[in-house]
């Protein structure tokens, strides 16, 4: 008789642990595919700013056509680009940086905030996602 229910602390715990692994790898699968999402963005943001360049500046250079871009003309191009498509189901998009490190390349950092599908306590409310892509201007 001392036996009688002893399985059901063990049932109810495996089924809290079954719950949170539903839970963990909902979360995470929803985190993934909102960072690919953001990063898909950034990227055709990068490629637009990397053909901002002005026809007039294209020169010949050392190592082949060189088309420069500057720091102003990637800003503006990522922002009109933003603007252009918008960020679709994104939460709270933001610009944090469009630069030229070197005068050929394009770099562009978003980021957006990310809530998981299920709030609980082992999971946090919103976490900021931010991602950077890189594009160069290559003129044949």
């Amino acid at each position: 008789m001392g036996e009688t229910g002893s399985a059901l602390p063990l049932v109810g715990g495996a089924v809290l642990l079954l719950l949170v692994i539903i839970f963990g790898a909902t979360s995470a699968t929803s985190l993934l595919i909102e960072r690919q999402r953001l990063y898909s963005l950034a990227d055709a943001a990068a490629v637009f700013a990397a053909e901002s360049f002005a026809p007039a500046e294209v020169r010949l250079g050392s190592s082949g056509i060189v088309a420069p871009l500057t720091n102003s003309g990637v800003y503006r191009a990522a922002v009109f680009y933003l603007h252009s498509v918008g960020a679709g189901n994104l939460s709270e998009v933001q610009l944090d940086q469009a630069i030229t490190p070197d005068g050929r390349r394009a770099d562009v950092t978003l980021s957006s905030l990310w809530s998981p599908p299920v709030v609980s306590d082992f999971f946090p409310s919103m976490v900021r996602l931010s991602v950077t892509a890189h594009s160069q201007v290559f003129i044949q």
